[in-house]
């Protein structure tokens, strides 16, 4: 290992302490002094290691004194590592640290540490101990630009705040099932850290957060899991311009207070039950400018309670909404649905849920004074959406002619009783949202389905009608 003095930083340093004692009055000197002195010390002691292959990354560690720099060339090596004191571990064009295949690959333990620029692989496979690829431990760490694969759980938070994860990218198992596998990013008690411009692909969850408030959460990507964003008891969580897409589920927020989602992408999210966002139970949410699209429910709310939802495009879902009466006072304002097999799925009989001014794709009404909005009350449900929410097995007739026939008949006979829904003032155009990424062309496949039906159910009646003629004509 080669060590390096840090001259320079020790000569700026007695270059302050000569100009404060110019400039600042006696009385205040001396405790500036002993301040600097303080640091001067813990700066005249701080090297840089540098660490080659075939040595050993946990011995110049344990050679090296709080507020070191450990520089890890290039290279692969083999051990798992301890962090027991506050240093900043860097790695040089990509070094890969393989664990020994049973804990934790890296363990940090001291507090304001940084590992920059790793490749971290192999970590073991006991879910139960958290064995992860790096496992913090403690406070105000940063985990930046490294590489995880072949890992458990990727970076894993355990009573740890006031942490910076970004730009990491984190592959799980993916020869295992999605049950087996860990949370990419994991956070457990561990609040107020900032998580951004993260990868995290192939592990169960994308991010697993549970009893961690006042995270910040921007620019990551989560795909191909089974939850992208799996979330409980953790209030005042914000999440901005993340994108959650080809998972079985998109975002799950459970029991919690005050969370704010503005301009994330939830997209192509479809499985069993699935849906882009879930709520349940959460209260004073604010659901901003995001693009929920094909999923296969859009917004899922239950037990959800004073929470807005304002200028988000809602489009081409299976069904845009389902709501439970459970929810209370929640408010739709502003956004666009466009495309939507179903609009709205209301589980129970009513719900005080409003909407307001928002764009419908199948409004058929008018604006004759030209102020935007429609002159005649749009409603959200038919008489067939209305059954559907309590009846999931007439799913099984959307946009079949039964389906249509029952609509048209609510329309024109008013006697049938439906949902009394509506918005009071839909526009007339949609509007106009900007966006980093670009939308999934819509799907088709039940249009495509309809259409061979319909074209197998011709040919049938076009045959039967030619055998008919044909035996007519020997009669």
């Amino acid at each position: 290992m080669i060590f390096h003095r840090r001259g320079t930083e020790i000569t700026q340093r007695l270059a302050e302490i000569f100009s404060l004692c110019r400039s600042v009055r006696p009385l205040f000197l001396c405790g500036e002094i002993i301040i600097l002195i303080i640091l001067l010390s813990s700066l005249s002691n701080a090297e840089t290691l540098t660490v080659a292959p075939a040595q050993s990354i946990q011995t110049a560690i344990n050679a090296a004194h709080a507020g070191d720099t450990i520089q890890v060339q290039a290279g692969s090596y083999n051990e798992n590592i301890t962090l027991d004191k506050t240093l900043i571990l860097e790695g040089l064009n990509k070094p890969v640290l393989r664990g020994t295949g049973k804990g934790s690959t890296l363990i940090v333990i001291a507090d304001n540490c940084t590992i920059k620029g790793f490749v971290v692989e192999h970590c073991g496979n006991d879910l139960q101990q958290e064995d992860s690829g790096i496992l913090l431990r403690s406070n105000r760490n940063r985990v930046e630009y490294n590489e995880l694969h072949d890992i458990l759980y990727g970076i894993y938070l355990m009573k740890s705040a006031g942490n910076t994860i970004s730009h990491n990218f984190i592959r799980g198992r993916a020869e295992l099932e999605s049950g087996d596998r860990g949370a990419g990013l994991h956070l457990w008690n561990s609040p107020n850290n900032i998580i951004t411009d993260n990868t995290i692909t192939e592990a169960r969850d994308g991010l697993y957060i549970q009893s961690s408030p006042g995270n910040f959460i921007s620019h990551n990507r989560a795909t191909h899991l089974r939850y992208g964003l799996h979330f409980m008891n953790s209030d005042d969580n914000k999440f901005e311009d993340n994108i959650f897409s080809n998972n079985i589920a998109g975002a799950a927020i459970m029991y919690s207070l005050r969370i704010e989602l503005r301009r994330n992408a939830f997209i192509n999210n479809r499985g069993f039950s699935s849906f882009g966002i879930l709520f349940q139970a959460c209260d004073d949410c604010v659901t901003e400018e995001n693009f929920i699209i094909n999923n296969a429910c859009g917004v899922f709310m239950e037990a959800v309670r004073l929470s807005r939802f304002t200028n988000n495009v809602i489009a081409e879902n299976d069904v845009a909404m389902q709501i439970f009466s459970s929810s209370d006072n929640c408010e739709f304002s502003g956004n666009n649905f466009v495309g939507n097999l179903s609009p709205l799925q209301l589980v129970g009989r009513e719900t005080n849920t409003k909407w307001l001014k928002n764009y419908w794709s199948d409004y058929d009404g008018y604006d004759l004074d030209s102020n935007g909005t429609g002159d005649i009350a749009h409603k959200i449900q038919n008489v067939f959406d209305y059954l559907e929410g309590n009846y999931p097995r007439l799913r099984l007739f959307l946009n079949s002619p039964a389906a249509q026939a029952l609509a048209t008949a609510e329309r024109t006979f008013p006697i049938i009783k439906g949902s009394t829904l509506v918005d009071q003032a839909p526009l007339i155009k949609a509007q106009q949202f900007h966006s980093d990424f670009a939308p999934p062309e819509p799907q088709r496949i039940p249009q495509i389905i309809l259409a061979v039906v319909s074209l197998l159910s011709c040919g049938i009646a076009f045959a039967v009608t030619i055998a008919m003629s044909r035996k007519g004509q020997r009669t």
